[in-house]
């Protein structure tokens, strides 16, 4: 199952540490790095990086799962527990990236306080304990999400609300005035630009998404050509299980974001 990890340390030895003992899992075959760094607290409530590996499929850059999780690690200065949700407006794209929920983001910043360090990484993993083990023998406190389709969720609410929109505006322009006629098409304009920019931004996540999918998929084939016996049996279903994930997202996205927008647009325009 992918997941988001974060194992939060009390210093920088002991994080760098937990990072070496993350690797050694996943060549043992105990899990699967997608894309990890060492991140550190300051004391202003900003997160710097302090290493980012360059010899995972994914690269620890913004709009990757891990990058965006990290700028939501250091987002507003001074941000308590409970906080987390109502302080994400400017950066709910970042939550879908990263594919984790606001209770995880309290969990994580209520212990990454300034002056601890922590490992962020995009996993598969069957099983807890390897990485509980490795982790709490090295000191550090783990965190896990399952990566959420809060994105998907989402869309469908956009399409729920585009449409009542559109049946009221509908509504309205068949009984209004001349004179009111002409303020309500601009409404309608208005909202047909909105379904527009929605269908750019889902084509072009699904862009994303399948790039990621692609690289983690190869990255997994590569280990499943050493491995033999019920290693390579892991990998193969880690890799057949990338590949339903997307299967099924992309389904969802040219769904939801894309025919759905596009009735509505056309109904717009009648």
């Amino acid at each position: 199952m992918e997941k988001m990890l974060v194992a939060v340390f009390d210093n920088e030895p002991q994080t760098y540490e937990g990072s070496r003992a993350l690797k050694d899992l996943d060549t043992e075959g105990s899990i699967t790095i997608y894309a990890e760094s060492v991140i550190k607290k300051n004391a202003d409530g900003t997160v710097s990086v302090m290493q980012a590996e360059g010899d995972f499929p994914v690269r620890t850059v913004g709009g990757t799962a891990v990058g965006s999780l990290i700028g939501l690690l250091g987002g507003p200065v001074g941000l308590g527990i409970g906080a987390v949700a109502g302080a994400l407006a400017g950066s709910i794209g970042d939550l879908y990236v990263a594919g984790v929920n606001a209770d995880f983001l309290d969990d994580v910043s209520a212990t990454l306080t300034p002056g601890k360090c922590a490992v962020v990484a995009d996993v598969s993993e069957e099983w807890v304990t390897p990485v509980d083990s490795r982790m709490e023998a090295v000191g550090g406190v783990v965190f896990r999400s399952l990566k959420t389709t809060v994105e998907d969720d989402q869309r469908a609410t956009d399409v729920a609300e585009l449409k009542d929109e559109i049946a009221q505006l509908k509504a309205e322009h068949t009984k209004a005035q001349a004179d009111r006629k002409a303020k309500l098409q601009a409404r309608i304009d208005s909202v047909n630009a909105k379904i527009q920019e929605k269908l750019d931004q889902a084509k072009q996540r699904l862009e994303q998404i399948k790039g990621e999918t692609d690289a983690k998929v190869q990255a997994l084939q590569q280990k499943a050509a050493k491995a033999q016996g019920d290693a390579k049996k892991a990998i193969d279903a880690r890799i057949a299980q990338l590949r339903g994930e997307y299967e099924e997202r992309s389904r969802r996205l040219k769904s939801l974001a894309a025919e759905q927008l596009r009735k509505a647009a056309a109904q717009l325009e009648k």
